[in-house]
C-alpha cells in the first residue's frame, strides 16, 4: 500500500533530528565564494549557483575518495577563528531553517590548523560560533540544539590526540567522538587505544563503517571498538538474507545499536543504487534503530526536508515512518537520558501532531 503523499510544506515544518551531518560539508556555497576571495584561494567557480552546482556534480562519481577530495575548498576556508566563527554559526541556522530540533554536527579539528590555529583553538571557536547561532534561533523562534562530535582521520595519526580533545571538552558541548576518512584500508581496530580510552572517560563513540567496506568493517565498530552507533552501516545487509538476520546484524538490532544512514550521500559514493532500493527502507521494516541524516548538505545539495521528500516519493514513506526514524535519532544522541526523553515528549511528537 502506497503512503499518502505529504507536500514539503508539510514536510519543512516537521521536527527533525540529525546526528551525522560533516561541519565542513554544508557550508553556504556563497560563505564558500566570500571566505576564499579573502583567503585568496582559487574556487572552480565564483559564482554561488555555479559552485553549489559543481559540488553535487563533483560528488556523483561513485567513488568515495574522489566524493572526499571535494572538501578541499571548503577547508581552505575554515582555517581562521573568523571563517570558523562564520561557517559554525551558519550552520546552526541553516539547520533550524530546516526544521531541525537537535544536530550533532562533526568534524576533525586537525583539518583547520593550516592557517596557524591550535585544535584547542579551533574546538573553541567552533563552539563559540555554534552557540551564537543557537542563540539567534532561539531568539527567531526556531530552537535547535546542537552538540559537537569531534572527529580523527582515520588515516592519519593524531586520532588520539583527536580523542584527548573530546575528553578534555565534553563539558563544554562536544557529545561525542567518531572517526572518518577513507574506510577501506584504514580499519577501525588500528585505533583500538583511542576508543578504550573514550570508554573509560565514559565518552560516546560512533564510527564510519559499512559504507566503503562491509561487514568486516561494521563488526570491527561494534564488537571490536564498541561504537554505540555506526555512521552509514549500508552494508548490514549483506548478513541479512532473505529476511533472516546473520550474527552481526542480529547484535546491532538486538542491541539498538543505531544506523546513521544518509541515502543521497549513499548514492553518490556508490553504497546504495537508489532511494527507492536504498537499505534503509528494509532496516527500518526490520526493526533496525534507522536514523535519517544528510552528510554533507553542501557536497550532495541536500536538506533534511530533501531526504525525507526523495523517501516519501521514491520508497513509499508515510508520516509514521518519518516519525520513527526522528524519534529513533534523538533516543540515540549522545546527550543525557532525561534530556533525550524531554526533547521527544515535548518538542517531536507534539511537533508531529501540529503538522498534520
Amino acid at each position: 500500500m502506497t503512503a499518502p503523499r505529504i507536500d514539503t510544506d508539510t514536510l519543512r515544518r516537521l521536527p527533525k533530528a540529525v546526528l551525522h551531518d560533516h561541519l565542513d560539508g554544508g557550508l553556504r556555497p556563497a560563505t564558500v565564494v566570500e571566505l576564499a576571495a579573502e583567503a585568496g584561494h582559487r574556487l572552480p567557480t565564483t559564482d554561488p549557483d555555479e559552485l553549489a552546482a559543481w559540488y553535487v556534480e563533483a560528488a556523483n562519481s561513485g567513488d568515495l575518495v574522489r566524493y572526499i577530495a571535494t572538501f578541499e575548498h571548503t577547508l581552505a576556508v575554515m582555517q581562521t577563528r573568523e571563517g570558523l566563527l562564520r561557517t559554525a554559526e551558519e550552520y546552526v541556522l541553516d539547520l533550524a531553517a530546516d526544521g531541525v530540533v537537535y544536530g550533532e554536527v562533526r568534524y576533525a579539528p586537525e583539518l583547520n590548523t593550516r592557517g596557524g590555529l591550535g585544535i584547542a583553538e579551533v574546538v573553541e571557536s567552533v563552539q563559540e560560533g555554534l552557540a551564537a547561532g543557537m542563540a539567534k534561533a532561539a531568539a527567531a523562534g526556531t530552537p535547535v540544539r546542537v552538540g559537537t562530535l569531534l572527529c580523527g582521520m582515520r588515516m592519519f595519526d593524531r586520532v588520539r590526540e583527536a580523542a584527548d580533545l573530546a575528553v578534555a571538552y565534553r563539558d563544554a558541548g562536544v557529545v561525542g567522538f567518531d572517526i572518518a576518512g577513507a574506510e577501506d584500508g584504514f580499519p577501525a581496530a588500528d585505533h583500538l587505544a583511542a576508543f578504550e580510552h573514550l570508554r573509560r572517560e565514559s565518552v560516546p563513540f560512533t564510527i564510519h563503517a559499512g559504507e566503503a567496506y562491509g561487514l568486516p568493517s561494521i563488526h570491527q565498530a561494534v564488537q571490536v571498538c564498541g561504537a554505540q552507533r555506526v555512521g552509514h552501516g549500508v552494508r548490514l545487509t549483506e548478513d541479512i538474507v532473505d529476511g533472516k538476520l546473520g550474527r552481526l546484524a542480529s547484535w546491532v538490532r538486538d542491541r539498538r545499536i543505531a544506523l546513521e544512514m544518509c541515502p543521497t550521500s549513499n548514492l553518490q559514493t556508490g553504497a546504495a543504487t537508489s532511494i527507492a532500493e536504498h537499505p534503509i527502507t528494509e532496516l527500518k521494516d526490520l526493526g533496525f534503530r534507522v536514523t535519517l541524516n544528510t552528510d554533507n548538505r553542501l557536497v550532495s545539495g541536500t536538506t533534511m526536508t530533501r531526504e525525507m521528500a526523495l523517501l516519501v516519493e521514491e520508497a513509499g514513506w508515510g508520516v509514521e515512518d518519518l516519525r520513527t526514524v526522528t524519534v529513533n535519532a534523538v533516543k540515540s544522541a549522545f546527550i543525557p537520558f532525561d534530556e533525550r526523553k524531554a526533547l521527544i515528549e515535548d518538542v517531536i511528537l507534539p511537533g508531529y501532531a501540529a503538522a498534520l
